[in-house]
Order: structure tokens, then sequence, then C-alpha cells
């Protein structure tokens, strides 16, 4: 079993910025890729960013430029700097990890419990 734990919420005024982090009780880089999805009140669950393994990363276009995602190996952390932060981004950001095999083939999404981001205007 993976235990993912999520900090760094808050509330903060709009242009403010937030550092979102989330520690995994495994090697991260045991996981084909780490995200940050968020889900805001009346909409369905979006992927934010997320970062490969290997390092690569991708993000919503809603939100480039202004977040990057990074990961310390060491420390089992992946982080989400939110810079600019607007209204439209209050929700609550959830971290994923997402885990494949292929022989026999099976996946497995393990998710942290959701910190709460408020950005007032």
């Amino acid at each position: 079993q993976v235990q993912l734990g999520e900090s760094g919420g808050g509330l903060v005024q709009a242009g403010g910025s937030l550092r979102l982090s989330c520690a995994a009780s495994r090697d991260i880089l045991s996981f084909n890729a780490m995200g940050w999805y968020r889900q805001a009140p009346g909409k369905q669950r979006e992927l934010v960013a997320g970062i490969t393994g290997g390092g690569r990363t991708n993000y919503a276009d809603s939100v480039k430029g202004r977040f990057t995602i990074s990961r310390d190996n060491a420390k089992n952390t992946v982080y989400l700097q939110m810079n600019s932060l607007k209204p439209e981004d209050t929700a609550v950001y959830y971290c994923n990890a997402h885990e494949i095999a292929l022989v026999p083939y099976r996946r497995y999404d393990y998710w942290g419990q959701g910190t709460q981001v408020s950005v007032s205007s």
C-alpha cells in the first residue's frame, strides 16, 4: 500500500503564491507518474500538473506559466509551486501516483486526502 500525505494549502489573496507538498511512503521514482489534480465545487476533477519517473512534465493550459511541478527524490516528495494565483484556482488539490505493470497488465492509482486552496479576489 502507498500513502500520500498532502500539505501546504490555505487561503491567499489573488496574485499570491502557495507551495503544495506531497510526501509518499515509497520511492517516488517507482511510480510511472505523479501529479496534482484539483476539483472545484460544481466541477469535475482535472489534471493540473504531472511528472513522469523520467522527469517529463505537463500542465493544464490554465496554469501554464504560473504553476511548476517538481520533486525531491531523496525526500520522496513532489511539490506544486503555485504563483500568480487567481480565484479560479480555488479548489481541493489532490496528489496522485500512478503505477503500471505490463506482465500481467495491471495499473494502480493512489490518492492523497486533498488539501484546500482558496484564493480571494
